[in-house]
């Protein structure tokens, strides 16, 4: 097939890329089926995009196990569910319990009950909006998105454009772009228009998006969202090789070979589980097809950064807030959530920096970006916000492997110019999967377990395929 080099040579049936939930999803799959396969993730940890981290309390007490990527899961994200279950990690309602706080740019805070204010500015064409939006995505082929009979029409808009067209509101469009922000982790004029809608039909409304309760926040993990992607790990044992970076891949019809710093994994198949920068920081050969590589061009990250800081109790609760919040004022943070265990043994705030704040934000030193984002929690909590027991930030944008967060988003073009054939439709030998080749609950957690799945079946559908053919 290829000539031998000096490199250590493992063969293998298939080589999966990248130990991220997609990555371990078609890798467990592949292993329930019998399959042999190598996975080689580049850190040395898995989950990816999904990072727990267990901080010194700083009180002598039990530690604080927090999620600085994806960490909830809804009762419709059905795979994510049934992966827990199968390893017993165990979730719980996500705290909400109290007044929610909604800051505006006048630093005004207006406290509310339920999912969301029944009143306030631009609320009244927030709704009818987001509304049209809803009615909008019920035409989108979540399949095929393509077929979307207004497809190229929507895609050739931005979101921002969009919503300039339905109100000159300005209260209106703070909480539409703050929208836009928390889910995509971009500004509205940065995300095509259709891109919104196909992604609001992949999750089964707005609402799914937006709320907590029953929605795309209803449960945390009890020991962190990593959780299952290391009782995964561990079940998959030595297959799963840390701390191995994919450098290039070369492929054509008899197999792959996928090049580390002194290994080459030969197999028949691969799966590539990569955000769409990472895959672009490998080496193809022969180079992969134009509507490969225009969609993955068209496919930035998000901008965002998670903070948290842990308190000796949950104080807000004393003062009946929920430590829920939106800020819609000038400072970092653009939604609050209270982020405490399960047992509440300590206070935990979570705060999540946006597109555009992100880069005014972290451009600060260490000390100032942290007295910003305290100062965000104080305009929710008050005073005692500003005196944590720790703190600690994650910048997903300065991550090496993920090159941003949460998920990527589509630029307008890049689903008429490229989708067809340039989404997840294989690459001869080379499977793609990712949270973003997903078709329902796209840039979640859930979602990269549906694509994980369907490279691996791809895979053994051609390797049975081929066996037939002699």
């Amino acid at each position: 097939m290829w000539e031998q080099s000096e490199w250590d040579l493992v063969e293998t049936e298939v080589v999966v890329v990248g130990g991220g939930y997609a990555g371990l999803a078609a890798a467990l799959q592949l292993h329930d089926q019998g399959v042999d396969f190598v996975l080689v993730e580049a850190s040395d940890r898995v989950g990816g995009r999904v990072l727990t981290e267990t901080l010194d309390s700083g009180t002598g007490g039990a530690a604080v196990t927090v999620d600085h990527g994806g960490q909830w899961v809804g009762p419709t994200q059905t795979r994510l569910r049934a992966l827990a279950d199968r390893f017993g990690c165990a979730t719980f309602p996500t705290w909400e319990t109290g007044k929610h706080i909604e800051v505006w740019h006048d630093g005004t805070g207006v406290p509310y009950l339920g999912a969301a204010p029944a009143d306030g500015p631009g609320i009244a064409d927030y709704h009818r909006v987001t509304e049209l939006l809803d009615a909008l995505a019920l035409t989108v082929d979540t399949a095929e998105p393509w077929r979307t009979p207004r497809c190229a029409e929507w895609d050739a808009q931005t979101a921002e454009s969009f919503f300039r067209a339905q109100t000159s509101d300005p209260d209106a469009l703070r909480r539409l772009a703050l929208a836009v922000q928390g889910v995509w982790c971009a500004e509205p004029y940065e995300i095509s228009l259709f891109h919104v809608l196909f992604y609001i039909a992949a999750a089964g409304g707005y609402e799914q998006l937006m709320e907590t309760r029953d929605c795309a926040q209803d449960s945390r993990f009890v020991t962190g969202a990593a959780g299952p992607a290391r009782a995964v790990a561990e079940l998959l044992g030595d297959r799963v090789r840390l701390g191995t970076r994919a450098l290039s891949v070369e492929h054509d019809a008899d197999g792959v070979r996928v090049h580390t710093a002194g290994t080459v994994y030969e197999a028949r198949r691969a799966v590539i589980a990569l955000p769409p920068p990472a895959v672009r920081t490998l080496r193809f050969t022969p180079e992969l097809p134009a509507a490969r590589d225009g969609w993955l061009a068209h496919s930035p990250m998000g901008r965002v950064a998670k903070i948290h800081a842990v308190y000796e109790t949950p104080f807000w609760r004393d003062a009946g807030l929920s430590g829920i919040a939106t800020l819609y004022d000038d400072g970092p943070l653009g939604v609050v959530f209270d982020n405490s265990p399960h047992d509440a043994a300590h206070g935990v705030l979570v705060g999540f920096v946006y597109g555009d704040r992100l880069s005014a934000w972290s451009d600060l030193d260490a000390a100032g970006r942290r007295d910003a984002a305290l100062a965000s929690l104080g305009s929710v909590v008050g005073d005692r916000a500003a005196r944590p027991l720790a703190y600690t930030e994650k910048i997903w944008s300065e991550d090496p492997y993920a090159r941003g967060g949460y998920e990527a988003y589509v630029t307008p073009g890049g689903w008429t110019g490229y989708g067809r054939s340039g989404w997840r439709t294989s690459t001869g030998t080379l499977h793609w999967a990712g949270t973003e080749t997903a078709s329902v609950w796209n840039g979640y957690i859930d979602g990269a377990l549906s694509s994980g799945r369907r490279a691996a079946d791809e895979v053994v559908a051609a390797l049975q395929a081929s066996v037939a053919e002699g």
